[in-house]
């Protein structure tokens, strides 16, 4: 053990050659610490320290116990490897052990003696600060604070310590706080190795404050960063923080309070004179009086503003207010933003989500981002994992405006809201003269065209051919020239996609949609009567996919070997072993074959990188084997004549009524001309996404086989590596063999905060996240308000399933899920009604709910959270809302 001498060199002065502070020393002064030493002060340490240096800013005067005391302290424990290991084997949801666990190992910790030469370091810095006075104990983990994780309230702090005997001992019950059960579950569900994170721990020079709050550099409810949010309350800001006490809460925009709410405060927390807090009654005359003065206010955003552009990005800060100045006590990354696009100029910029429209809003890797951009027509931007068209222009010119509005309103009324709120606001969107570059998409109207099958034949025949000459194709392309090959396809893609006479038959069979709607609304007073007309409408490769998976049922289901069998599938290995059961040849050919043609697909499937059913054969294990319990054999072929009958009679009935009008006869054959439309044409919808898939995984097998080629060459550590790069960049590894591990490092860990956030429907460059509203008062009180997507009314058990591979659906179940992309068609044959958070009218979803049938809601906000596994719900398809239902009398 060191001595007393030993101890107070290393407090200060002692460095190495290059001027860094030993990295073995137990403590650092504030003002010796910047943001390069969280490994050695965590976090808060590290954001404590780059305060401390910025002009302007008053930081209580400290110190930082390092993690290398740390590391002595955890030595010098029990068993702690052991309990360590177990406690990274649970799982998040595994509460009682993790409680009992965690708690154990805090025991452990604040049992070890401090080290005599961490106690004598410790001690000379106090000495350094005033011994008599009292001071704030601040936990500083090594991964909190971060711009991708803040770990706020997950570790301990402890204010008005009184004393070098119990500071020590609040040392020692900050480090074992690095353990509490919140934080230890905060780095099972966020990927954090127990082992890696350490803790360090500031000790500050205690401040008694007059008041005391947060404040929050972009707003923390809208996200805009050019507005400031505070919230302050008198004495200590412990009395806010546990919720004891109301705040008042300002808004603060281009230096002026825009917004204000003073609460009526009773309570507050103040230092005891013997150590410790307490809690103090407000004086009545006090009570509504606001914790801070406007210009106080506007003065304390303006050293928030300073602190945010020393690190670069909004903060969320914790401040004093003593002796009529500002102390700052903590400063993190606000964490809870949605990142904003890169725009470059400076100008106001509005953003619309793709995800949203494609039925994908999960977070991309690299890879997957930057070839959905190649294939893409619009230019499109990447934030937070996801992609977003800039529609600035077309919202600011009066020509194209409301054509933007009608085409996106159309598709997800929350979109056209959001949009039209921002019109509505005449604050941000200056108007153009004329569309300029950002007008009307290329083409106008489509042209008319014939109800034809013989088109959608000719044109699925081409895209066919097209993939099977890409496939044979890229067989003999490697390294560069593999690369430039599939660039070259991307063009040929497009072409084939974006084919003028594509986009007339799409375009024929949705418009045709929306006149049979508003017309026969208008004749008959018949909602949404296209929904019942499109039933089994045939040439949709989604809808035919489900009804093929119930064709691989009824050759599984006479096996009772194989149905057990498949009961305990866990790996994707599975297929192999099914030819030595009984009835196992006939279901491996059955489930090759349906691989064969869909195999391409997956949840997320814009996505190259999102592992396909070929990849990840065990994902249709529990549909197949859903189809195989609550099914009858045949029932693919019955459900398809079912609703082509019902298509049929409905079409019967319409046209029977029509005739009985005045004018009858010429109403009528309109309404015939569009139905065959309708029918000709709907079913192509789907296909356009079936050829960007198919190539898209022929695309991803080559690839994978250049990232295998370079694990062999040491040049990647495994070959999913190539995921987190884009399409250039891991062009350029294949031609140099050199990588940036560090930016794989940092885009993997970028990628898991991303997937925490949710992405805005609309966003702006000021970062303000627009949700829009349906504006709707013809709804019961308490329903759930969406768009109506495909008519009827259903009741049934909700069942809320968020992962494909984990459904579990009985007869009679309506599916509860965020978003439905081609993936999912095939648990469509076995529930009875659709809700989802996204979607429109056109969207996959809708189109196939309306297919097979199902009384469909989408676009309901948050309805995974407000409905519960398990609870009866009524979804009404026609007026589009959803009941949630009280459960029946016992």
């Amino acid at each position: 053990m060191g001595t007393v001498e030993d101890a107070a060199v290393t407090v200060g002065g002692d460095r190495t050659g290059d001027h860094t502070p030993r990295p073995d020393r137990y403590v650092l002064g504030l003002e010796e610490i910047d943001a390069t030493q969280v490994a050695r002060v965590g976090g808060k340490g590290a954001h404590l320290g780059e305060l401390s240096q910025i002009e302007g800013i008053r930081v209580p005067p400290g110190f930082c116990v390092t993690t290398a005391a740390f590391r002595r302290v955890m030595a010098h424990a029990p068993s702690i490897d052991g309990r360590l290991d177990r406690l990274s084997r649970l799982r998040p949801d595994d509460r009682e052990a993790i409680r009992a666990l965690s708690a154990e190992i805090r025991r452990t910790i604040e049992a070890v003696a401090l080290p005599d030469d961490v106690t004598a370091a410790i001690t000379v810095a106090l000495g350094r600060l005033g011994v008599q006075a009292a001071y704030a104990v601040r936990s500083s983990a090594t991964a909190e604070d971060s711009p991708t994780a803040s770990f706020a309230g997950q570790h301990d702090t402890y204010l008005n310590i009184v004393g070098p005997a119990a500071v020590l001992e609040h040392v020692s019950r900050a480090w074992a706080s690095l353990f509490t059960e919140r934080a230890v579950t905060y780095r099972l569900r966020n990927g954090f190795d127990h082992r890696k994170v350490q803790m360090a721990v500031v000790v500050q020079r205690m401040v008694l404050p007059q008041a005391a709050g947060v404040l929050f550099t972009a707003d923390p409810v809208t996200s805009n960063r050019n507005v400031a949010s505070v919230e302050a309350g008198f004495g200590l800001g412990e009395a806010l923080v546990s919720g004891l006490a109301n705040a008042d809460v300002y808004r603060v925009r281009d230096d002026a309070v825009v917004a204000k709410a003073v609460a009526r405060k009773h309570l507050a927390i103040h230092a005891s004179p013997a150590g410790g807090t307490q809690e103090r009654a407000i004086d009545a005359q006090r009570r509504e009086q606001p914790a801070l003065t406007d210009a106080q206010v506007v003065q304390l955003v303006r050293l928030g503003r300073r602190v945010e552009g020393h690190f670069g990005r909004p903060q969320d800060i914790e401040w004093c207010l003593a002796d009529d100045g500002f102390e700052i006590v903590q400063s993190r990354p606000i964490t809870t933003l949605f990142p904003v696009p890169a725009a470059g100029d400076g100008a106001n910029r509005v953003y619309v989500s793709v995800g949203h429209q494609q039925m994908m809003t999960d977070p991309m890797k690299p890879l997957g981002l930057s070839v959905f951009q190649l294939t893409a027509l619009p230019p499109m931007h990447e934030a937070g994992g996801r992609l977003f068209v800039d529609v600035t222009a077309r919202l600011a010119s009066p020509t194209s405006r409301a054509d933007l509005l009608e085409a996106l309103g159309r598709s997800d009324p929350l979109i056209g809201d959001a949009l039209q709120s921002i019109l509505e606001r005449g604050d941000f969107i200056a108007s153009l003269p004329d569309d300029g570059p950002g007008g009307p998409p290329p083409g106008g109207a489509p042209a008319a065209i014939d109800a034809d099958p013989a088109i959608v034949t000719e044109l699925i025949g081409r895209g066919q051919a097209s993939i099977a000459a890409l496939k044979r194709s890229i067989r003999a392309r490697s390294g560069s020239a593999l690369f430039d090959f599939i660039l070259a396809d991307i063009q040929e893609l497009k072409r084939i996609v974006f084919d003028p006479r594509s986009r007339q038959v799409i375009m024929a069979g949705m418009e045709a949609t929306w006149w049979l709607n508003e017309q026969l609304e208008a004749w008959l007073g018949e909602a949404n009567a296209a929904d019942a007309l499109t039933q089994s409408a045939p040439g949709n490769v989604t809808s035919e996919m489900g009804l093929a998976l119930l064709d691989v049922a009824d050759v599984i289901r006479p096996h009772p070997d194989v149905v057990a069998f498949l009961r305990h599938v866990e790996d994707d290995d599975f297929l192999d072993e099914l030819p030595e059961l009984a009835g196992g040849r006939e279901a491996h050919d059955a489930i090759l074959a349906y691989l064969d043609t869909y195999g391409m697909r997956c949840v997320g499937e814009i996505d190259i990188t999102r592992p396909r059913w070929s990849e990840r054969p065990a994902t249709l294990v529990p549909l197949i084997l859903g189809n195989v319990e609550n099914l009858a054999p045949g029932a693919g072929a019955r459900r398809f004549e079912q609703g082509r009958q019902e298509a049929w009679n409905k079409e019967r009935e319409l046209l029977e009524r029509l005739r009985a009008l005045p004018d009858g006869e010429r109403r009528a054959e309109e309404v015939k001309g569009m139905i065959d439309r309708v029918r000709t044409f709907i079913g192509y919808r789907e296909y356009p996404k079936y050829v960007i898939v198919s190539r898209y995984f022929v695309y991803k097998q080559a690839l994978l086989e250049e990232a295998e080629r370079l694990v062999g060459a040491g040049v990647l550590g495994e070959k999913e590596d190539s995921f987190h790069l884009t399409f250039q960049e891991l062009h350029d590894v294949v031609r140099t063999h050199q990588v940036d591990d560090q930016l794989i490092s940092e885009r993997k860990h970028a990628f898991r905060s991303y997937q925490a956030l949710t992405p805005p429907r609309v966003l702006t460059s000021e970062g303000e996240a627009i949700a829009g509203a349906y504006r709707r008062d013809d709804v019961p009180t308490g329903a759930l308000v969406g768009l109506a997507v495909s008519g009827g009314t259903v009741e049934g058990r909700a069942r809320v399933i968020l992962d494909m591979a984990q459904a579990d659906i009985e007869p009679g179940d309506i599916l509860v899920t965020a978003f439905t992309d081609p993936s999912w068609s095939p648990l469509f044959v076995a529930v009875e009604g659709l809700v989802t958070e996204v979607g429109g009218l056109m969207t996959h979803g809708a189109v196939i709910a309306r297919e097979y049938g199902l009384p469909a809601v989408v676009g309901v906000e948050h309805a995974t959270r407000l409905i519960a596994d398990g609870q009866r719900i009524r979804v009404h398809g026609t007026e589009g809302y959803v009941e949630i239902l009280p459960p029946p009398a016992a």
